[in-house]
């Protein structure tokens, strides 16, 4: 459990909090490049860190973030003009550029310089792998780099990436994606089902694997009490999670927590698709999940993408807005009759039976009233790691943001003997303890 002062610290992410200046030291996904798809189209209100904003593409394609509020008196730059390199406030004419520079102001006399005195809140942007990034962090000499996950060093054609919103706070969220565990009860199938068809139905089949007919469900299954190894690298943490396979072996499965919003599913065999997510806090109570999955060996099928744009695995299926068709508002469309004869959950979808339980727990979860088990190890962890970034921030301790080629990891299954521990699985699968791979592309770190 944690003390109420510290879940503070935890979930609140607004302006002058330890943790929304932490996050504030990286870069963040804002939203997908194609919700902005042309020069001068209309500009997308968007919230991050409790920070009311307007993402806009100019006439030169360049994108800005920038405060909504007009300077002048307050009107809702959403309703301006995208127009010749600029958002103009359709209230009085005042124009704004994508550095928030105020570039026409028709109610000063034209020989007045009052215009360059006037300048709205902007934030750098840059697009990377279908994303528009945002840095809202201290302006120094350099800006640190996007962190260089393996989904943005590879071509786009083996790189889905999609959006959800969820209506909790993003730390329930994230715990949710590192807690491994949990997959031995929520995304199975009922009890009640046939063992030996296990393995093909769709919900388990959707969690654990790209392949049907395979172990790892039985495994997984068999097994409701994992043992963990937490590793720490430069970028975060792995977490593996060992339960009993056949014989003297022991199936792993390994995800990374990556600073300070990042994790990566478990799940993945070699030549499989893997999956990541990143939490991006909108305010306390509620986030966006930027959703990715790739293939380092080959281009993702039409039929590949397809599933995903249908919510398989981490993806939703979502509306227009970005809204999971299946959320909380309508129970997730779930069926009593399913729970009782197919699935745990009789909920459609992977993503959708993981944001029923994180959504259940309340927008904020009171931590202090948990008892935490074996199996929370990773999460005990996760928390311990980014509370004291935040800490050491407050003492000054800027944290290390600018190594982006730190987060060039993998993870994801393995079988091993029972005597083999987590460190050398990993250098047998990844040829590194905890799965760094930015050598294949040429990148130096400090995970070596």
């Amino acid at each position: 459990m944690l003390k109420r002062d510290d879940n503070l610290k935890l979930t609140q992410t607004g302006t002058g909090t330890p943790m929304g200046d932490l996050f504030r030291y990286f870069w963040l996904p804002a939203l997908l490049s194609e919700e902005l798809p042309t020069p001068d189209c209309s500009p997308k209100r968007i919230n991050i860190l409790g920070e009311p904003l307007l993402a806009f593409r100019d006439s030169k394609n360049r994108v800005g973030i920038i405060d909504r509020r007009c300077p002048h008196r307050g009107a809702d730059l959403y309703y301006g003009r995208n127009e010749e390199c600029g958002i103009r406030c359709v209230y009085h004419g005042w124009k704004f550029d994508v550095n928030g520079n105020c570039i026409d102001l028709p109610t000063a006399p034209k020989d007045s310089n009052f215009k360059e005195k006037i300048k709205v809140t902007a934030y750098p942007t840059q697009e990377v792998a279908g994303f528009i990034w945002v840095y809202m962090g201290p302006r120094g000499d350099k800006l640190p780099e996007i962190p260089k996950q393996e989904f943005t060093l590879l071509p786009s054609s083996h790189v889905f990436i999609s959006k959800k919103w969820q209506e909790c706070n993003w730390a329930q969220s994230l715990e949710g994606g590192i807690d491994t565990a949990h997959l031995s009860f929520l995304h199975m199938p009922a009890p009640a089902h046939n063992k030996e068809n296990i393995a093909t139905n769709v919900v388990s089949g959707a969690a654990l694997s790209d392949q049907d007919g395979d172990n790892r469900i039985r495994w997984v299954r068999d097994d409701p009490c994992p043992k963990f190894t937490v590793l720490k690298h430069p970028a975060g943490l792995l977490l593996g999670a060992a339960r009993r396979a056949d014989n003297d072996d022991i199936y792993w499965r390994t995800t990374q927590y990556l600073m300070p919003n990042y994790a990566y599913a478990p799940n993945a065999f070699p030549g499989e698709t893997q999956h990541g997510q990143c939490w991006v806090p909108i305010d306390d109570t509620s986030c966006w999940i930027f959703c990715y999955s790739w293939n380092t060996d080959r281009p993702l099928t039409d039929q590949e993408r397809g599933k995903f744009k249908k919510g398989f695995s981490i993806h939703a299926e979502v509306d227009a807005d970005f809204l999971p068709l299946r959320r909380q508002s309508n129970d997730y469309l779930m069926d009593r009759n399913d729970q009782l004869v197919n699935s745990y959950t009789g909920i459609q979808g992977v993503s959708e039976q993981d944001a029923a339980i994180q959504n259940s727990q309340g927008s904020v979860v009171d931590r202090s009233r948990e008892h935490l088990g074996q199996t929370d190890v990773g999460i005990i962890e996760f928390r311990k790691l980014i509370l004291s970034a935040a800490d050491k921030l407050r003492s000054g301790q800027v944290p290390c943001s600018a190594a982006a080629e730190d987060f060039a990891v993998q993870c994801g299954g393995a079988v091993a003997h029972k005597d083999v521990p987590l460190e050398e699985v990993m250098r047998q699968r990844f040829d590194h303890a905890t799965g760094y791979v930015g050598n294949r592309y040429g990148l130096e770190s400090q995970n070596r």
